[in-house]
């Protein structure tokens, strides 16, 4: 084989091992896809929390009719969380009880701090401002994470599924 034959190899199998671990779910995604599609108008009084870096709203399918598009994973609902310079949403389901015991139980938000969402049953609190990772408790997974976009008045919060 020659030099640039197995330049030519080598660049196409890299090639190839890169676009196939893209394509793949990310391990730390527990949770099924579910659709999810709707926008949030920052001038409705309803959202005003969403206005302050760390203000946190609950989204399901009976805010503003939003119906099955905001209900998340079984009807859980999603958090939406303001951060410094972008919006973070999280589908409700604790991602360890999903794990574990193959049940969906919705979190909720921290009483004390809307910074963290709590299990009530497994008991592990997650950051909202860090991707919905575990910084308490037995969890290891970080909640469903939706993209989000922001322009200037909406947040649209949504997935490819």
């Amino acid at each position: 084989m020659t030099s640039f034959s197995k330049i030519t190899f080598f660049l196409f199998a890299a090639s190839l091992a890169l676009l196939l671990s893209s394509c793949k779910r990310s391990k730390n995604d527990v949770i099924p896809d579910v659709y999810v599609d709707f926008t949030i108008d920052l001038a409705d009084p309803e959202f005003v929390n969403l206005n302050a870096i760390g203000g946190t709203v609950t989204i399901n399918e009976l805010t503003n009719n939003f119906g099955y598009r905001a209900a998340g994973f079984s009807g859980n609902g999603i958090i939406v969380h303001a951060g410094v310079d972008e919006f973070f949403a999280y589908d409700r389901t604790c991602p360890h009880d999903y794990t574990e015991n193959d049940s969906a139980v919705r979190i909720n938000l921290d009483g004390t701090n809307t910074l963290y969402a709590v299990c009530p049953e497994c008991k592990t609190k997650y950051g909202l401002p860090v991707n919905g990772t575990p910084v308490e408790g037995v969890g290891r997974y970080p909640l469903k994470n939706y993209k989000t976009s922001y322009d200037g008045r909406r947040v649209r919060v949504w997935n490819n599924y």
